[in-house]
C-alpha cells in the first residue's frame, strides 16, 4: 500500500473518521457498561429468587388454611355430636345404660373436642406467622420491582441519548467517508477493523494513535514519503497525517 496517494487536505478528513470511529466505540461501550444492566440484571435474579420464596409460602398458607377448615369441620361434627348426646342425656328417655354410656361418650367428645382446639390453635399460630411471612415476601418483590423499573427507566433513557449520539457519528462517519478513494478506505477500515486506531496526527516524533515516539530511522521513512502519500507509524500501523 506504499504507493497510495490522497490529497493532504483531504488526508485530514480521515481524523474526522478515526474521531467518528472513536464516539462510536464509547458509545457502544457506554452501552454495555451502563450500571443499570448490572442492577437490572442482579434483581432479576433476586426476583426470580423472592418469588419462588414466595409461592412456596403461598402454599404453605394454602395448606394451612385447608388443614384449619378440615379441622373446623371436625370440631363442629364433634360439637354436633355432643350435643345431640346432652340432648337425649336431658330428654330423659335413655335407659339406664344408655345414660352410661352417653355421658362416657359425651366425656370423650369434650377431650376430643379440647385436644382439636388445641391443634387449631396451634394451627392459627402457624397460619398466622406464615401470613407475616408470605407479607414481607410480597413487600420486598413490590419494593424490588420499583427499583427494577426505575432502573430500567433510566436504562432506556440513556440507551436512547446513546443511540441518539450513535446515530449522529454514523451519520458524520458516512459524510466524511464520501470521495475518499476506495483503497485508502479500505486500509483504513482494515486496521480499524483489527480494534486499533486507524489514523492520527503524527506530532513531532509521537504517533497520536499508540502515542510511542518513533525512532530515528522510521521517522525519516516517514518523512520522505511524498505530501500526497499515505505514511503510517511503524509501531501500530495506523495512518500518520502529517502537518
Amino acid at each position: 500500500m506504499a504507493g497510495l496517494k490522497l490529497d493532504p487536505f483531504a488526508q485530514r478528513r480521515l481524523l474526522d473518521l478515526a474521531a467518528a470511529d472513536q464516539a462510536l466505540g464509547s458509545a457502544r461501550h457506554r452501552r454495555q457498561a451502563l450500571p443499570e444492566l448490572a442492577v437490572i440484571e442482579a434483581g432479576t435474579e433476586k426476583a426470580t429468587a423472592l418469588r419462588g420464596e414466595a409461592l412456596l409460602a403461598e402454599t404453605e398458607v394454602a395448606d394451612l388454611k385447608r388443614a384449619m377448615n378440615k379441622l373446623e369441620l371436625e370440631i363442629d361434627q364433634v360439637r354436633g355430636r355432643a350435643r345431640r348426646d346432652a340432648d337425649r342425656l336431658a330428654s330423659g328417655s335413655a335407659s339406664a345404660k344408655e345414660l352410661e354410656n352417653l355421658q362416657h361418650e359425651i366425656e370423650s367428645l369434650t377431650r376430643r373436642q379440647g385436644v382439636l382446639e388445641d391443634e387449631e390453635l396451634e394451627l392459627m399460630e402457624q397460619r398466622e406467622e406464615a401470613e407475616v411471612g408470605l407479607t414481607a415476601l410480597h413487600k420486598a418483590e413490590a419494593e424490588l420491582k420499583a427499583e427494577l423499573d426505575a432502573a430500567s427507566a433510566r436504562r432506556d433513557e440513556a440507551f436512547a441519548e446513546i443511540d441518539a449520539e450513535a446515530s449522529r457519528q454514523e451519520e458524520k462517519r458516512r459524510a466524511v467517508s464520501e470521495g475518499l478513494p476506495a483503497e485508502v478506505l479500505a486500509l483504513y477500515n482494515r486496521i480499524h477493523d483489527s480494534g486499533k486506531i486507524a489514523a492520527a496526527q503524527l506530532a513531532g516524533a509521537r504517533c497520536g494513535a499508540c502515542r510511542i515516539e518513533i525512532d530515528r530511522t522510521a521517522l525519516s521513512e516517514i518523512r520522505a514519503v511524498p505530501v500526497d502519500g499515505i505514511a503510517r507509524c511503524s509501531e501500530c500501523g495506523a495512518i500518520l497525517i502529517r502537518s
